[in-house]
């Protein structure tokens, strides 16, 4: 049963590396900046993801604290960059 997690598990983090290689194509080759923005929310949306997997691997519930503040951090900045490309002033 442990190793069918594991093989899970490990799948789940080569799906979302690969998640994230197509999202950096997006950010890279974005036709607008909505686009790249989009891309880049994913991004972080993704690398929450994998260190939650990487918590689950090793065990260890720092990851957990740490995935918690870049979602804190990147929640902040995707209203502050909507906001920049829309109204193009930040405050």
């Amino acid at each position: 049963m442990e190793s069918a997690l594991l093989i899970v598990l490990y799948f789940s983090l080569i799906v979302h590396i690969a998640l994230i290689g197509i999202s950096v194509w997006r950010v890279w080759r974005g036709k607008n900046v909505i686009d790249r923005l989009m891309g880049a929310d994913l991004i972080s949306t993704l690398t929450v993801c994998i260190l939650l997997l990487i918590a689950l691997f090793e065990k260890n519930s720092i990851f957990i604290d740490v995935a918690i503040g870049l979602v804190a951090l990147s929640f902040v900045s995707t209203i502050a960059l909507a906001k920049y490309v829309a109204d193009e002033q930040m405050f």
